[in-house]
C-alpha cells in the first residue's frame, strides 16, 4: 500500500493512505530493516506492508521510500568545519512550497532569517511564499521594499481577518511552514486547521518567542468555506519554531541563487570570484552602486558567505530602529 508520512516519533511513523477521507484512521508503521540507514521524514511517500487497517495496536512496516521530488534541508550552523555544521538534517520531503512566516512586529521581522529561508527554498527547488503576520501592529512597507526586486509572493495576516487569500495559495499543494518562535505560526496553523490543537505560545516581554511545538507534522487542510468539497485543499507541514537556519549544506555558488537580484551583477566578475567585499574586481559593488540592487541585500549575502567560512556572527547585524532586523 502507498502511504504518506505525516508524523515521526521515536521510530514510529504515522501515515495516511491515499484516497481516504479525513476521518479515516491513520496507520502506524516502523521502518523495515532492509531500508538500512535511509531516513524517513514527514512528507515522504512510502510503501507499506503488514497491517494497514489503522486499528488500535496495529503496526505496519515501511519497505520502500519513493524518490523525493524535493528535499528541504538545514544545518544547526553555517560552518561545515564544525560538528553542528556537518550535521545535515532533512526538514521535510516532497514539499511544493515554503511558507516563511514572519511577524511585522513583536517580534520585529528578521530579514536575515528570511534570506536564509529563501536560499534553502531555491536550493531545494521549492517555491517561497512570504506570510507576514500581525499586520495590525505594523505595515509591511519596510519588508516588502527590501524584497522589491524579487517579486516575492506574499500575504498579509491580521488577527481577526479571513484567511481566504492564504487558503487559495495553499490549495492543492504541500506547504511547509517555517518561522521564528513567537511570530504567530502556531496560531495561524490553529486557524487554518482548528482541530490541530497545536500549542500557542506567548511572546515574552523582550520580544523573543518561546518554542511552542517540538516536531514537524503534516496537517490536512479542511475544505474552504463555500469551496469545492471534492477539491484538494492541500496539506501544511508545521515545523518547530527555529532560531537559526544553517546553510552549511548549500554550496557557495548555490548561495547566490538565493539572491536572484544579485545574480546578473556577477556577469563581469573574474573567474572564481569569491564575491566578498575584499575581492578587488567583484562586480557586485558596481551593480549596487548603479542602483540595480539594494545594498542591504548585498550586505546580507556577504554575511552569509562569511558565516559559511566560520567568520563573524551568523545572526548578522543588530537591529536598527525603524528597519527590519538583518539578523538570521
Amino acid at each position: 500500500m502507498d502511504g504518506f508520512v505525516i508524523a515521526v516519533d521515536r521510530g514510529r511513523y504515522t501515515c495516511v493512505l491515499p484516497d481516504v477521507g479525513p476521518d479515516a484512521p491513520t496507520v502506524t508503521a516502523m521502518r523495515a530493516r532492509e531500508l538500512g540507514r535511509k531516513s524517513v521524514v514527514v512528507g515522504d511517500r512510502v510503501g507499506l506492508v503488514g497491517d494497514t487497517s489503522g486499528a488500535a495496536g496495529a503496526l505496519a512496516r515501511i519497505v520502500r521510500i519513493a524518490e523525493r521530488r524535493s528535499v528541504l534541508r538545514r544545518t544547526a550552523e553555517d560552518d561545515a568545519t564544525t560538528a553542528e555544521g556537518r550535521l545535515e538534517r532533512v526538514v521535510v520531503a516532497n514539499a511544493d512550497q515554503l511558507v516563511i512566516v514572519s511577524a511585522l512586529a513583536d517580534p520585529p521581522p528578521r530579514t536575515g532569517f528570511i534570506d536564509r529561508c529563501l536560499v534553502a527554498a531555491y536550493d531545494a527547488d521549492i517555491e517561497p511564499l512570504l506570510c507576514l503576520t500581525k499586520a495590525d501592529l505594523a505595515g509591511p512597507e519596510a519588508v516588502l521594499g527590501y524584497y522589491t526586486e524579487l517579486e516575492l509572493p506574499y500575504v498579509l495576516i491580521q488577527p481577526d481577518a479571513e484567511l481566504d487569500a492564504l487558503r487559495s495559495l495553499l490549495a492543492g499543494r504541500v506547504s511547509v511552514m517555517v518561522g521564528h518562535s513567537g511570530v504567530g505560526k502556531s496560531t495561524l496553523v490553529n486557524r487554518l486547521v482548528p482541530e490541530a490543537a497545536r500549542a500557542v505560545g506567548e511572546v515574552s516581554a523582550i520580544g523573543r518567542g518561546r518554542h511552542t511545538s517540538t516536531s514537524a507534522v503534516a496537517l490536512r487542510l479542511p475544505p474552504a468555506p463555500g469551496g469545492d468539497a471534492d477539491g484538494d485543499p492541500g496539506w501544511i507541514i508545521d515545523t518547530p519554531g527555529v532560531r537559526s537556519f544553517g546553510l552549511a549544506h548549500v554550496s557557495a555558488d548555490s548561495l547566490l541563487h538565493g539572491f536572484p537580484d544579485l545574480v546578473e551583477g556577477t556577469v563581469d566578475c573574474p573567474a572564481n570570484c569569491p564575491h566578498t567585499a575584499e575581492a578587488p574586481d567583484c562586480g557586485l559593488d558596481a551593480w549596487v552602486a548603479a542602483g540595480k540592487a539594494d545594498p542591504r541585500r548585498l550586505a546580507s549575502y556577504r554575511r552569509l558567505l562569511a558565516s559559511r567560512a566560520g567568520e563573524g556572527d551568523p545572526r548578522g547585524e543588530p537591529e536598527q530602529r525603524g528597519e527590519p532586523s538583518a539578523g538570521g
